[in-house]
């Protein structure tokens, strides 16, 4: 099972738009994919007892769906020179280890900068070394997210193209 995750709350965001390209262009290459939006995430999770074993109920279809998931693509804006807090309470509340450990993932940075979130897939990289995630070594950043999708949500760039093309290839092979 292949999951997306666009890693921001923040409601119709470029990276929800960035998962949902990618995700059209994994099931034209015949894979299925769906998409997690942080969005959705319950507002119950952010509290001192979410470290504790006994997680949210409201957390438990997220649970379920990592639980799940055999190959994660973590698409990941830059927020302030590295990635949403979202994303690692997300993380943070997730069953530890079985929720990641021995799994596959690729990196997507979005950015409306000119770097792409480099920072912030370091930063998430190291996360990922630490849950024992396996990751796909190329990671696609791209800058000015707010330049590079049409009316439809496609992106038109010949660069972005060939690389987001070469990543999905990848992804799919891995």
């Amino acid at each position: 099972m292949i999951t997306i995750i666009a890693s921001t709350n923040r409601a119709n965001s470029y990276s929800l738009q960035t998962a949902q390209y990618y995700q059209r262009m994994i099931e034209k290459n015949g894979h299925e994919a769906s998409i997690m939006s942080l969005d959705l995430l319950p507002d119950d999770i952010i509290h001192a007892d979410m470290y504790d074993k006994q997680k949210p109920a409201s957390f438990e279809p997220f649970q379920s769906i990592i639980t799940k998931t055999d190959k994660f693509l973590f698409v990941i804006p830059e927020y302030n020179g590295s990635f949403p807090g979202i994303l690692k309470v997300m993380v943070d509340t997730c069953r530890f280890p079985e929720s990641f450990y021995g799994k596959k993932a690729g990196l997507v940075g979005v950015s409306t900068g000119k770097y792409g979130n480099i920072r912030g897939l370091d930063h998430f990289t190291g996360i990922c070394h630490y849950l024992n995630i396996t990751l796909l070594p190329l990671k696609i950043h791209i800058p000015y997210i707010h330049k590079e999708l049409d009316a439809e949500g496609n992106f038109f760039q010949p660069d972005t193209l060939k690389f987001t093309k070469q990543q999905i290839d990848q992804f799919i092979a891995f």
